[in-house]
């Protein structure tokens, strides 16, 4: 049976790390505080918020909500992210993405009025940019950033193993590789186009699925002494939780997969329970800056 990598055990011990920074920073005159950016009232945006405002009280870092209505103007939108560029009390902003329709052609250019000191979920081309390089020009995305966490914690050692990473996309695989690579792994990315990606991944010691489909990562895929960071989050229609059937699932085909390897961590209940600590940490992190 399989360890499973549980994300209360990871966010316990990261909050009470970030209530003492807090308490540090505030003793040297500095609040950290969070503005939420949200463009109408879209369900998942408000999950997610709520999430974040729950988590930032308990930590103790202040937050504020700017809510633009949905059908907001590019220049309205752009003025309010200018505005909170320029406001020093705040450290880290969110802005809800995918932007609603009518401005999703203009999504990279609004997105990149946000200052990269300030961009906590990777939102900018500079943020991205300091993932690749390794300088601290913004923030990582929470979700990759999230996985290193969890390897950190239970003292999963990257240096010198194997590494493959299922997908590419920018949010996760690419970043998620790029980090993989600082903590010394040698790193492998796999898409949709790999051949044979169950022979290469059955090779790795450390595996990051990010493909976004359910069941695909199945026995076939893996061996005894592996470790499996399983970061999507499927809707299952066949899954049986203790509200009937349908659930949340990762990946991996857990009964098959959970069996054979060292470590894994579950969906939910894994990787997703870290991400908004994530960005707390960014936060706490950005006010932490403003000091030198």
């Amino acid at each position: 049976m399989a360890k499973q990598l549980l994300a209360k055990e990871v966010t316990a011990a990261m909050v009470e790390k970030l209530q003492a920074k807090v308490a540090e920073l505030k003793g040297k005159g500095v609040s950290p505080k969070l503005g939420i950016i949200r463009c109408g009232e879209n369900p998942s945006d408000l999950s997610y918020e709520r999430g974040a405002l729950k988590r930032a009280e308990e930590v103790g870092i202040e937050t504020e909500v700017f809510v633009l209505p949905e059908d907001v103007s590019k220049e309205d939108l752009i003025a309010k992210i200018e505005a909170v560029n320029e406001d020093s009390s705040i450290h880290g902003v969110l802005l809800f993405r995918p932007l609603p329709a009518h401005l999703k052609a203009d999504q990279d250019e609004i997105c990149n009025r946000l200052k990269a000191e300030k961009d906590i979920d990777c939102m900018t081309d500079l943020s991205n940019s300091g993932v690749f390089t390794g300088k601290k020009l913004g923030f990582a995305p929470c979700t990759p950033q999230a996985c290193m966490e969890i390897l950190d914690y239970y003292g999963i050692d990257c240096k010198g193993k194997n590494a493959v990473v299922i997908g590419r996309s920018l949010v996760v695989g690419k970043p998620a590789a790029m980090m993989l690579l600082a903590k010394n792994a040698t790193v492998t990315v796999c898409h949709t186009k790999t051949q044979n990606i169950a022979e290469v991944a059955k090779n790795a010691d450390i595996i990051v699925s990010a493909a976004g489909v359910l069941k695909s990562l199945t026995k076939d895929f893996v061996r005894p002494g592996q470790v499996v960071i399983d970061v999507s989050m499927n809707w299952d229609p066949e899954k049986v939780t203790s509200k009937g059937k349908g659930g949340m699932a990762g990946d991996a085909v857990f009964a098959e997969v959970e069996p054979i390897v060292d470590a894994i961590t579950p969906v939910p209940g894994g990787v997703g329970g870290v991400t908004n600590v994530v960005l707390i940490s960014h936060v706490v992190e950005a006010a932490e800056r403003t000091l030198g």
